[in-house]
């Protein structure tokens, strides 16, 4: 439904589409204009940067298509609409996800899709089928560790009422932080988003192996193949705790 009534005004929805990519490329032609100063930061080139970056922004741009109106939830908690919703058929979780689906968020997805493949094909890389196909996985495990985040994010809005600036402080923060490069964060923030919140496998570990770069903390190589594995992890918790807020949700009394 949502989709015909963007459809309807084609025009509008192709000017949404090329404002919302847009305004994400400004975040990598700050990059691109700092590369004109420097020849390197962190010790990584700028199409190593354009690996990090085309990555993290496609990985959040698909977990945002599918999962991003999920930070409304905390308006139908205080409203009391989301009763609507338990008493239809269909999970909660997929009405929510499916509630104003914006598809202009592709905008974001195009976007950062167009730096990856630039990156992957100026790279200095010794490509393998393996190191190729890595690739596509990195994208996709990445987006189910942002799409945790947020049914995660939309969960704790049950208990904090609205918490929506919290939640994306971990997926908008966190995907601009891995655009850039992991030696020159602190190694007390590395280690947190490695074994608190696993925001580094979403692309620091996996660009790391098919960079063949060490990895600051001293990981070992195969670590980098846990990002598939880590991404299905965190859906556990995640869904544990969406079931949990919806069972402590009590409505408005009105």
């Amino acid at each position: 439904m949502w989709v015909r009534s963007t459809m309807t005004y084609r025009a509008s929805f192709l000017l949404a589409v090329f404002g919302n990519a847009a305004i994400t490329i400004l975040d990598f032609a700050a990059i691109f204009i700092m590369f004109t100063h420097v020849d390197a930061l962190g010790g990584f080139s700028l199409p190593e940067i354009g690996l990090l970056y085309g990555s993290s922004s496609t990985s959040l741009g698909l977990a945002n298509l599918l999962l991003g109106t999920t930070d409304r939830i905390g308006t139908r908690i205080r409203d009391g609409s989301l009763d609507t919703m338990l008493v239809r058929p269909v999970p909660v979780l997929a009405q929510v996800a499916a509630d104003r689906f914006a598809l202009r968020r592709c905008g974001r997805i195009g976007q950062g899709l167009g730096v990856l493949v630039w990156a992957v094909v100026v790279l200095d890389v010794d490509w393998t089928v393996g190191k190729a196909l890595w690739v596509p996985v990195m994208v996709l495990g990445g987006a189910v560790i942002f799409g945790a985040v947020m049914v995660a994010g939309a969960a704790f809005q049950f208990a904090a009422g609205d918490a929506a600036e919290v939640v994306n402080s971990f997926t908008y923060g966190g995907c601009t932080m891995l655009e850039y490069p992991p030696t020159v964060f602190a190694k007390e923030l590395l280690r947190g988003v490695t074994f608190v919140v696993p925001l580094a496998f979403v692309n620091w570990l996996p660009a790391l192996h098919v960079l063949g770069r060490p990895d600051p903390l001293g990981l070992p190589g195969w670590v980098a193949y846990l990002s598939p594995l880590v991404a299905l992890a965190v859906c556990v918790p995640a869904s544990l705790a969406w079931r949990a807020g919806l069972r402590s949700y009590r409505s408005t009394g009105s």
